[in-house]
């Protein structure tokens, strides 16, 4: 190519034909710039034939999934300017974009609802007066009118129109609150429990380590680049378990006495890869920490996740599999790598038995700790609360508390630091505002995820259906005198965990029509177990009955005091399925 006519051309000023002079001349001399790259390794080279393709987290872009291509393309933290515009335009995000807004808390959950729901951070569950009082403001000025508390001691927001998402965030930081890192693959709500603090037999309030975890990953931009999402809980060792068997990593206190190798005081015990959604609890991996030394194992063991675990398969993206390719011991030895202090394992048999737990602890009056004072669990029917009862317990909470919440895994809530003097005025006023602390058997251990009105991968309605048919059977056998969960959750997702109910409901279509398997016998913690499937498809219209029959010959046949969860396991499925007169086609 005859480049000097270009040059010369009199299109172009002096300035510019100096300009293309030598960038003619750059080309021209081919290979004058020496090749810089990376290797697989991630190491440097100078190489073209050493060097690999742009890797994210040790991964080929090329074979990174869906999902993990669009954070690749795009931090979802600096989707602001376009969280503005979907604002302005009042238009829903693009594919993509609504993956990267749950980073925000936000979902867009079309085609169940038209609309964004927002998943709040509440960590330990602790709520503010002030707090839930803004939150009812939001949803009655902008929302469906009410929240809804979840198994993960949290609350959402559902029916924001895309014109409100931006005032919401902002409305929600003014409240002292976040919802930043609540959706996608991030490290969920913290989860503690309940009455930690409050409890007569706690071993250590926990409070403050589930603060002090939220405060960690709040200031720590690389807590936001997992493959997938993460749980954690502690647990204080009291009466009221936070299911701490269900979730990636869970710390269970526990007390060593003397003569140990250890000195005497209170550890924390630490259970690895629940996914019960997968059928598999967290299991105790050896060591033993110190309070203090907990949420640094916390973060090294999500940094070894983050860097190690698997961006190609979203199915085989959870911690789970990390630890099943690798072994519990190396996945030790590769957190230990990151920390500044050894890791120390200490067999369980040194450490004194777990305390009974409450199964009925979330529910009712009970003393606290602090002498004279008592906190009220109230029954909130699938975790279902309208803005006018969240005004009431703010209220409530205000005049006969310390303006303190507490929510639960169990879609409930506590009113804490009731005063003797003042708990029947307090509980009065429960019931004035048509809630309820005294609830059925049944209801009050009844859980369910949102079901098809507000999830795209529901097959059915499971709020409705599981209430529905918790007060048939607190109806029809007002006399149970034993806890007993139901868990109904819409599809495999498993959100509401049905294999951990003493029975399970996963929506189903039968026909066209909404139904369920039905599985019996699941718990955790002292009572850890899958639960076993009786019936693999049943329309819901049809389901009543079966249980009622199922009840009937529990109320007969169980022995002393047997709970509904030893009677199931005390009996194969032949005989559950033959006291059920049911017979699948």
């Amino acid at each position: 190519m005859d480049t000097s006519a270009i040059v010369n051309s009199a299109e172009f000023t002096s300035e510019q034909k100096e300009y293309l002079q030598g960038f003619f001349a750059g080309v021209a001399q081919r290979g004058l710039a020496p090749f810089v790259g990376h290797t697989a390794d991630g190491r440097i080279t100078s190489d073209p034939n050493q060097a690999t393709e742009p890797l994210w987290f040790n991964t080929p872009v090329e074979d990174l999934a869906r999902e993990e291509r669009w954070k690749y393309e795009q931090d979802p933290f600096s989707l602001w300017d376009k969280l503005l515009q979907y604002a302005n335009r009042n238009e829903p995000p693009t594919d993509d974009d609504r993956f990267r807004i749950k980073y925000f808390g936000l979902f867009y959950v079309a085609p169940a609802q038209d609309s964004f729901m927002l998943r709040l951070r509440i960590p330990g569950g602790i709520l503010f007066t002030h707090q839930l009082r803004g939150l009812a403001q939001m949803a009655e000025e902008w929302g469906s009118g009410r929240a809804d508390l979840t198994t993960r001691s949290n609350l959402q927001i559902r029916e924001f129109q895309p014109k409100d998402i931006v005032r919401v965030l902002n409305r929600l930081q003014s409240l002292g609150m976040t919802s930043r890192g609540a959706g996608a693959d991030n490290i969920r709500n913290i989860t503690a429990s309940p009455t930690t603090g409050l409890d007569p037999q706690e071993l250590l309030d926990v409070a403050p380590l589930a603060d002090a975890m939220q405060a960690y990953i709040s200031n720590s931009p690389d807590m936001y680049l997992l493959p997938r999402k993460f749980n954690i809980a502690f647990d204080n060792g009291g009466a009221i378990s936070v299911v701490a068997d269900t979730n990636d990593i869970g710390f269970i206190a526990v007390e060593v006495r003397e003569g140990q190798s250890v000195p005497a005081g209170v550890y924390f015990r630490v259970l690895l890869c629940g996914i019960t959604g997968h059928r598999q609890f967290a299991t105790d991996c050896g060591l033993l920490l110190r309070p203090d030394q907990t949420v640094a194992v916390a973060a090294a063991m999500v940094r070894v996740f983050t860097q190690h675990g698997d961006r190609t398969d979203r199915k085989k993206a959870r911690l789970k599999y990390l630890v099943d390719r690798w072994g519990v011991e190396k996945f030790l030895s590769e957190t230990e790598k990151l920390l500044a202090f050894p890791l120390i394992h200490v067999p369980a048999s040194e450490c004194e038995p777990r305390r009974p737990i409450d199964r009925a602890g979330h529910i009712g009056v009970h003393p606290q700790a602090q002498s004279g004072t008592h906190y009220i669990g109230v029954s909130i029917p699938v975790g279902q609360l309208p803005v006018s009862q969240m005004r009431a317990l703010a209220d409530i909470a205000d005049r006969f508390g310390n303006g303190e919440l507490r929510l639960t895994v169990w879609q409930n809530l506590l009113i804490p630091n009731i005063s003797s003097e003042h708990l029947e005025a307090a509980k009065d006023a429960l019931v004035a505002a048509g809630l309820n602390y005294n609830a059925g058997t049944v209801l009050s251990g009844t859980i369910a995820c949102t079901g098809n009105q507000g999830c795209r991968f529901a097959a059915s309605d499971t709020k409705t259906h599981a209430v529905a048919l918790a007060r048939q059977l607190d109806k029809n056998f007002p006399l149970l005198d034993q806890p007993i969960n139901l868990h109904v959750t819409g599809c495999s997702h498993s959100c509401a965990q049905h294999y951990v109910g003493d029975i399970g409901l996963m929506g189903v279509k039968v026909g066209g029509e909404e139904g369920y398997q039905v599985l019996l016998g699941g718990g955790t913690d002292q009572q850890q177990g899958i639960a076993r499937e009786l019936i693999s498809a049943i329309r819901f219209s049809d389901l009543s009955p079966v249980m009622d029959r199922l009840f009937q010959a529990y109320i007969g046949k169980r022995n002393s005091e047997e709970s509904f969860l030893d009677f199931t396991r005390r009996h194969d499925l032949e005989e559950l399925k033959a006291f059920c007169v049911y017979e699948e086609n």
